[in-house]
């Protein structure tokens, strides 16, 4: 007896739609795609400390001196192949961290964070390096905290119930990119476009905080545009895009050249950052 091959049927039933699931959804955030910003390097930026004891006591002298110590980094994002991306920063091939500092005792938190981001991305001897650079970041939401309760490497997203004076508080933002930016690394740093699948569940390589950022970032519908500036896609996503391309970290600018952005992980609280 002949085997029965089955058949695909085909049906003009249209998809059964819920009703309304939007109610008290924060705005759908507008993500332009990665091609259309511009990438270069710049001079070094060497680390402060030569390792984590002496980042450590510099910590220490800083909470003797001022008080706890802020700290402001930004989550950018931008979308390949309609999925989000988020541009980070990678040192020694390995370290991984967002673009940002600590604020200086006397810094406004907006504004010394703006500053800190130019230090990080924005183009040496460029009219975005100047005076007026500040304006061209628009800080949004304030997505997440973390605290470091001790002289120690280990952050927590809450303040431990015996703790009463934390010596650090990072705070994560929200970074709305405007639809074109020319962004700059120091050229010992890379600049990474990282897919949020690559970043979930994911601490054994990029640590509690980054890891989380998925999470963090599920609260918004994000809408992708092309260059042009056209929708092309929105939450919830179609998938792989007509190409059938899969996203992937890609690296954007900085390190050496034959570089290999895929070495061994160090994890946040190991570089203390």
């Amino acid at each position: 007896m002949a085997a029965v091959i089955p058949t695909l049927e085909l049906t003009s039933n249209r998809p059964i739609l819920p009703k309304s699931f939007n109610a008290n959804q924060p705005k759908t955030i507008r993500l332009y795609p990665l091609s259309n910003y511009t990438f270069g390097t710049k001079e070094n930026q060497p680390e402060e400390d030569p390792s984590v004891i002496a980042r450590l006591k510099r910590l220490e002298e800083h909470y003797e001196n001022y008080g706890m110590r802020r700290t402001c980094e930004g989550i950018l994002v931008c979308h390949e192949h309609n999925h989000p991306h988020i541009l980070m920063l990678q040192i020694a091939n390995a370290f991984f961290k967002l673009p940002g500092d600590y604020l200086q005792p006397e810094d406004d938190e907006i504004e010394g964070f703006k500053q800190r981001l130019n230090d990080r991305l924005a183009p040496a001897g460029n009219q975005f390096s100047g005076s007026n650079a500040n304006e061209e970041w628009e800080i949004a939401d304030t997505l997440a905290q973390w605290w470091r309760p001790n002289f120690e490497t280990f952050m927590y997203p809450f303040i431990p119930a015996h703790v009463t004076r934390p010596k650090e508080c990072k705070k994560l933002y929200f970074i709305q990119l405007p639809k074109s930016k020319i962004l700059s690394v120091p050229k010992n740093m890379k600049l990474l476009a990282v897919p949020l699948f690559e970043l979930y569940d994911n601490t054994a390589r990029y640590g509690p905080q980054l890891s989380a950022i998925p999470h963090l970032l599920s609260r918004y519908n994000f809408e992708f545009v092309d260059e042009s500036g056209n929708p092309v896609a929105m939450t919830p996503g179609f998938g792989l895009d007509e190409h059938g391309n899969v996203p992937q970290t890609k690296l954007l600018a900085g390190g050496e050249s034959n570089g290999d952005h895929e070495g061994d992980a160090v994890k946040e609280e190991d570089h203390m950052e």
